[in-house]
């Protein structure tokens, strides 16, 4: 029997705080995971590629995952991203996760080998039959160089009953509605992109999976719940003050501008961890401006 697909509304793909000597700021970690419940998402998504993901070990990611339940204490979903281009590390981050307590797994696309149709459907297989959690497909060809195709993602839905949702961020809304038109409500389509979750919506996307809500989480889950409740025209305004930030925040690599955003607001500090490294201050200047022009800052 297939898991309730129960992934709705908006979900942040939560960052890293790290302190100048590389170390987890654990104790902005639990405030951020605090404000996102503050501000009244439905679920956080710790340890994915918002996450610095790749640079964290599976100890700390194991960690963070832990600290983020216990400090959402049920009142929203915590679903750990569990990644890797390795399936057999896949199958341990998962299983980790689920120790750690999560209510669902996010696991991206094997990136840079660049599996066949039939590989992505022996990683999904594998890793899914490693946990009892529902696991959110993650599908972003920018970042992995790979992209998981409508059919191949429907014989990986078919093989799999805990797979019950997509992150959906190939940026082109016509793969979600393709989605939706194949599967039906066999999967959950969650858009990965934020200057598209008002688009997505109208194809039947149920919520976003979003890096700005890191920074404004009121804002953006206003936005999203209008936008499900099918009040576009109440979704578009509020949606259309947002753009600006949302573009922003891709305009060098992320999460490089919404942890200079954060750290200008005094949340921690800017650190990222190698190879990442903070933006240039043309970009730091850019963003704060699309802040302070949203009175946001």
């Amino acid at each position: 029997m297939r898991l309730e697909a129960r992934f709705r509304g908006t979900y942040t793909a939560l960052v890293t705080p790290f302190l100048a000597d590389g170390h987890i700021d654990f104790a902005a970690w639990e405030r951020l995971v605090a404000a996102q419940v503050a501000g009244g998402v439905e679920g956080v998504v710790p340890c994915g590629t918002t996450g610095e993901s790749p640079a964290l070990t599976e100890s700390e990611q194991e960690e963070l995952i832990a600290r983020a339940v216990r400090v959402a204490a049920g009142r929203i979903q915590v679903v750990a991203g569990a990644g890797s281009n390795a399936t057999a590390t896949a199958v341990s981050l998962v299983r980790a996760a689920e120790r750690a307590g999560a209510d669902g797994v996010m696991v991206v696309a094997p990136y840079y080998n660049k599996p066949t149709p039939a590989g992505m459907l022996v990683h999904y297989t594998q890793v899914a039959a490693a946990t009892a959690l529902p696991v959110i497909v993650y599908n972003v060809p920018g970042r992995t160089g790979s992209d998981i195709g409508t059919e191949t993602l429907a014989r990986i839905a078919d093989a799999c009953l805990n797979v019950t949702a997509v992150k959906e961020a190939t940026g082109n809304v016509l793969r979600a509605q393709d989605i939706r038109v194949a599967l039906g409500d066999r999967l959950t389509v969650l858009c990965g992109d934020d200057a598209l979750t008002l688009a997505m919506a109208a194809v039947g996307a149920s919520g976003v999976i979003s890096v700005t809500s890191n920074l404004l989480p009121r804002a953006v889950s206003e936005t999203t719940r209008a936008s499900q409740a099918g009040e576009f025209w109440r979704a578009w305004e509020l949606h259309r003050k947002l753009v600006p930030v949302h573009d922003l925040m891709f305009v060098e690599s992320n999460p490089g501008p919404v942890k200079a955003a954060m750290a200008a607001r005094g949340d921690f500090g800017e650190f990222l961890r190698a190879p990442m490294v903070p933006v240039s201050d043309a970009t730091r200047e850019r963003v704060l401006g699309a802040l302070r022009a949203g009175s946001w800052l």
